[in-house]
């Protein structure tokens, strides 16, 4: 799908700053901390700069968590090298720095600069994997035979040294034409591996179209973008160290789990009628993901499909245990159990289970700022995460209302990507998706789901951020 891209008029983001109280400058004592612990690195236990590491970022990504090399094993199977930014090495416990990155939760990203989680003396340079720089790190090795299944798992703080920063759309380029960088010249057939296995014990990816607001001399841009190949490949190696880390904290019976029960029953019946609306082939037997990842996200029938499998994955939340298991251990987007390890300077939460899996990997105890810590976190996590939420919607919103605001009255032509529930008392309607601009918004009116119709724009209000159509 390509990207499409709309401009817009210069747009002031600092109303939505002040009305969700999004935070400002880091305080002075925390920063401090940062400037402080940036100055005197700790000394890694090991030294790796000699495995060629590389990064795979958005280009304009300063905040570097992760760098990876890819290897054949002996034998069979591969080697995953997965060095994450060693962030609790900097972060002082019990110190003004620590509370503050509490007090966040998260980095938050507007389309004019980023709320981060750390400093960026810290988050943008001293912990971020840079290339030709010694950083620490954590460093996974995880082995996995010829059928993608986990062999292996071992952690260790290291120093290492990235030898390049690597964007998505550079690398697509060179796998596109065969000349992979050669660290990451595995990573096609490995990801490709790894999604297959996913899909055959009912994992459910949904490649939907990102939205984004960009800047574009002295104004911005609106952008529908569909994922690269690339960066489907990359999350899965994401995907294997947190099912590496599910596996280390619920043998070690303590961590925090990343869980999501499994779709409804009634969801997956609705969804087959909805497939069944659309055109889209449910072989009898097929597993959802499988479904899911046969769909092409550029049609708009589609787009109308994977819009329906979203209601699937309700119900995401943080589990911390120590002792017994929880009730609920797995996730059910990704068909196993699961952990956030893997971006620390952008999450709170990887910090601590990283603390407690290395400890269990390594025969060490967890330390008790790290275990004391669990019980705390699902209210951390879920306040920043809805939070996040509202800046980045509220983002889009904003620019599709500056975007349509003179354009009221206008004819488009639409994809009906949603029906509203009839239950819940409103007016008939329902959501619907524009090609240019690449807006989705609600409409009012009867609609029928998945079809092509023409819609009128009778909404477009900055002060509000509301955009709505009628049939």
């Amino acid at each position: 799908m390509p990207i499409r891209r709309v401009w817009a008029p210069r747009i002031d983001f600092d109303a939505l700053r002040q009305e969700l109280k999004l935070p400002g400058d880091f305080p002075a004592d925390a920063l401090a901390e940062a400037e402080a612990a940036a100055a005197a690195p700790p000394p890694p236990a090991a030294d790796r700069t000699d495995v060629p590491f590389v990064t795979i970022d958005p280009a304009t990504s300063r905040d570097l968590d992760q760098a990876m090399h890819l290897s054949r094993r002996p034998g069979g199977g591969y080697r995953v090298l997965y060095a994450i930014a060693d962030v609790a090495s900097y972060v002082r416990p019990g110190g003004a720095l620590e509370a503050e990155t509490w007090a966040r939760g998260q980095t938050i990203y507007l389309p004019d600069g980023r709320i981060p989680l750390h400093p960026p003396v810290l988050s943008e340079d001293a912990v971020s994997l840079f290339p030709d720089v010694d950083r620490s790190a954590v460093v996974w090795t995880i082995d996995v035979d010829a059928d993608g299944a986990i062999v292996s798992t071992t952690l260790e703080r290291a120093r290492v040294r990235s030898r390049a920063k690597l964007s998505y759309e550079a690398v697509q380029q060179q796998v596109d034409a065969g000349t992979p960088p050669e660290p990451l010249a595995l990573l096609p057939e490995l990801g490709t591996l790894l999604a297959r296995r996913a899909a055959d014990r009912g994992a459910v990816n949904l490649p939907l179209p990102e939205q984004e607001v960009e800047p574009d001399n002295g104004g911005w841009r609106l952008v529908l973008r569909a994922p690269l190949a690339i960066e489907e490949h990359n999350a899965q190696i994401s995907l294997l160290t947190g099912m590496a880390a599910a596996e280390l904290m619920l043998g070690a019976g303590v961590g925090l789990l990343r869980t999501m029960p499994p779709p409804k029953a009634e969801a997956v019946v609705k969804l087959q009628a909805a497939a069944k609306s659309l055109g889209v082939l449910w072989p009898s037997g097929a597993q959802v993901g499988a479904v899911v990842a046969s769909v092409d996200p550029a049609t708009p029938r589609g787009a109308a499909f994977l819009d329906q499998a979203a209601d699937l994955l309700r119900g995401a939340a943080y589990t911390p245990f120590d002792g017994a298991p929880p009730e609920q251990t797995g996730h059910g987007g990704v068909g196993a159990s699961y952990a956030h390890v893997t971006a620390p300077l952008r999450r709170l939460a990887d910090r601590y289970a990283t603390e407690v899996c290395l400890a269990v990997a390594t025969g060490a105890t967890i330390p008790e700022w790290a275990r004391a810590a669990l019980p705390r976190l699902p209210k951390a996590m879920t306040d920043s995460d809805r939070l996040a939420g509202a800046a980045n919607r509220g983002a889009i919103d904003l620019a599709e209302a500056v975007l349509l605001h003179d354009r009221v009255g206008e004819v488009f032509e639409a994809g009906v990507v949603d029906l509203d529930d009839p239950s819940k008392g409103r007016p008939p309607g329902g959501t619907i998706a524009i090609d240019e601009p690449a807006v989705r918004a609600r409409c009012q009116g009867s609609l029928s789901l998945g079809v092509r119709m023409q819609v009128r724009l009778i909404t477009a209000d900055p002060s509000t951020r509301k955009v709505q159509f009628e049939a």
